[in-house]
């Protein structure tokens, strides 16, 4: 009995080890399929606007507990959330709680994903600026195992001489009138870090978001929908307030005639000569011609000579 007992103890201390270390064993495998950083300098901050834009690989099961590092001179990050679609259909940005602890020179910021698509966003002050001339270095320490790391810079408005090393892709003429350059770093191993450097002249102070404008995704004309809508209903809408207007005039002439009668109604009068014989408390009789009080049994007035009432 002893044997078969040390044997099912043992044997439950193994699926224990393997219940525990299971999770812990899921997490080290997290793994991007594709991760996009994005640097904007001189945005709409002084320093660079960094957008990581990440999506996990199919293999990661979800929820995931996932830490990424970023300077720890940076502080908290602008923005951390999941890429979720609507109940309409439509995806958009949800933001999700997150947790951050410094150590050394970076700063561990961790959240829980619940879908596969996370974009995180921090400001970096560290873009140096001398005289016209702006610098700044970017460094991806490696957090996870990525299928393809994109590098992506923004170039200021007024920012000419741009130079990014490593080399990147000819600059591609943005929807929003900027300039961007991508660099095409490929795959990386979990721990494989990968810097970029980048280089420009711009005169001034002047932030990019400040002096965009934004531009009406078609020409507006008199074809515009709201336009003609409005126009075509403008007929429709004065018909329908004059008839509510006549309504509810007619409603209130109503009402307030009905209430006339009701008030004055009690103050009509009988025509004289037709009101009952006035009688007092005590059961006296008199006389609706003169007044006089009868005495009890009296036919006749006996001041007047009229017939008396009696009921």
């Amino acid at each position: 009995m002893l044997k078969w007992f040390k044997i099912f103890l043992i044997a439950g201390l193994i699926l224990t080890l393997a219940t525990v270390a299971a999770p812990a064993s899921s997490q080290a495998e997290v793994r991007l399929s594709a991760m996009e950083v994005d640097l904007w300098p001189e945005y709409d901050n002084p320093g660079v606007l960094v957008i990581y834009r990440i999506t996990l690989a199919p293999s990661v099961s979800l929820p995931v507990d996932l830490t990424f590092r970023l300077p720890a001179t940076v502080g908290d990050p602008s923005a951390v959330a999941i890429k979720q679609v609507t109940a309409s259909g439509e995806a958009g940005l949800f933001t999700i709680p997150f947790e951050r602890q410094v150590s050394g020179e970076w700063g561990l910021v961790t959240m829980t994903a619940t879908m596969p698509e996370i974009q995180l966003e921090y400001y970096d002050s560290r873009l140096v600026k001398q005289g016209s001339t702006r610098q700044f270095e970017y460094r991806w320490p490696g957090d996870y195992t990525t299928d393809s790391l994109v590098i992506q810079v923004q170039q200021p408005l007024g920012a000419e001489e741009m130079r990014i090393s490593p080399a990147a892709d000819a600059g591609v003429a943005g929807q929003d009138g900027l300039v961007y350059y991508n660099k095409q770093v490929g795959a990386l191993s979990a721990g494989q870090t990968f810097s970029l450097s980048f280089e420009y002249q711009k005169e001034g102070d002047a932030l990019s978001a400040t002096s965009l404008r934004v531009q009406p995704s078609a020409p507006v004309d008199e074809q515009a929908f709201g336009q003609n809508s409005l126009r075509a209903a403008l007929p429709w809408m004065l018909g329908i307030l004059g008839v509510g207007l006549i309504v509810g005039g007619a409603v209130w002439y109503w009402k307030s005639g009905r209430s006339s009668s009701a008030i004055s109604a009690p103050r009509r009068r009988r025509p004289a000569g037709r009101e009952s014989a006035p009688v007092a408390a005590e059961g006296h009789v008199y006389c609706h011609q003169c007044g006089k009080r009868a005495a009890p049994g009296d036919r006749f007035c006996r001041t007047c000579g009229t017939q008396l009432r009696v009921n």
